[in-house]
């Protein structure tokens, strides 16, 4: 029986969701439709700036992503303790730039002053506003509907844009969230709709190389900080060069007139991880049609499901390969 959504987000097992959404209409969300022969390639550009708009509001990072003909994918990472940090006229002022908010908090903004029975309607408000902030269905939400919108308009249509609100995975251990990371970074290749992953327009991992090129990291993405340690800034758990090489290097295998195997010792990061490069390469070619509701290794998974009460673990077929 499927879960509810509040049930398969839950932040004390893991702070990483793969979400997806996907158009319900035979019309393209983005690309060329080869039947009309309409471009709807400027969309992405719409959903990456929205995407990108509501990570500096949100406390919500955006890991990784990818913009594809008719879906799009992303890894997000729920920053709760950032949000609680926020001070209520900040979260007013975020809040704000998103929706009206109501009379008093409006007030409260510009600083004017307010009765206390105001005041305390204004920090109800910024509490209601503040976990809107760090939910993963509020900020998908955001996205999809002006999308949404502005798609039916340019198509002088109405109805129903989206497959349904979203898809999500929880990413429960370091080996979930690199092996998810590369697998959206390297959709367009595999859609054959780029040759390399720098080139792969409106993705993650181009806005990371392009950036690495100056030694520095995009700062609309959460940044990659290097392998656990003790006092770890908040960032991702991988050197950014051994991703970067690790992605690469799989989207030079992931084809179909050639197939190989990635020699391990090149790459530390699947090292650290324990995936030999046989796993690795199965999970980046069947990771979207193999994986469930939660993906990670067998302690992960066994772990996940004791804290959440199930009797069955949720179908991931990757859990082998990821031990």
């Amino acid at each position: 029986m499927p879960r509810a959504r509040s049930q398969q987000i839950s932040l004390e097992d893991t702070p990483y969701y793969h979400c997806v959404s996907r158009c319900v209409r035979r019309a393209f969300l983005c690309g060329d439709d080869p039947v009309t022969g309409a471009c709807y390639e400027h969309r992405r550009g719409w959903i990456e700036d929205r995407l990108l708009f509501l990570a500096s509001l949100f406390s919500i990072d955006i890991c990784a992503y990818a913009i594809m003909s008719n879906h799009i994918h992303v890894v997000l990472h729920v920053n709760a303790q950032k949000a609680q940090n926020w001070s209520t006229l900040e979260v007013l002022q975020r809040w704000h730039k998103l929706h009206k908010g109501t009379q008093f908090t409006q007030k409260y903004a510009k600083g004017e002053a307010l009765e206390d029975f105001a005041l305390k309607l204004v920090e109800s408000s910024a509490e209601t506003y503040r976990n809107r902030l760090m939910d993963i269905s509020w900020l998908m939400k955001e996205l999809n509907e002006p999308i949404a919108r502005q798609a039916n308009a340019e198509d002088k249509c109405t109805g129903r844009f989206w497959e349904g609100r979203f898809k999500s995975q929880a990413l429960l251990d370091e080996s979930a969230l690199a092996a998810c990371m590369a697998y959206v970074d390297l959709n367009p290749l595999r859609a054959k709709i780029s040759q390399t992953p720098e080139t792969s327009e409106f993705t993650s991992v181009k806005k990371r190389v392009a950036a690495a090129k100056h030694q520095k990291q995009p700062k609309p993405l959460y940044p990659f900080v290097g392998n656990p340690r003790e006092n770890m800034p908040d960032g991702l758990p991988f050197e950014l060069s051994d991703y970067l090489e690790l992605v690469d290097m799989t989207g030079r295998i992931v084809r179909e007139d050639k197939r190989g195997a990635i020699d391990a010792s090149l790459l530390p990061i699947l090292q650290r991880l324990n995936i030999s490069s046989e796993n690795w390469l199965c999970i980046e070619t069947e990771f979207g049609a193999r994986t469930g509701a939660v993906v990670g290794a067998e302690q992960s998974i066994a772990y996940y499901c004791d804290s959440n009460k199930l009797n069955r673990k949720p179908r991931s077929s990757h859990n082998q390969l990821l031990a």
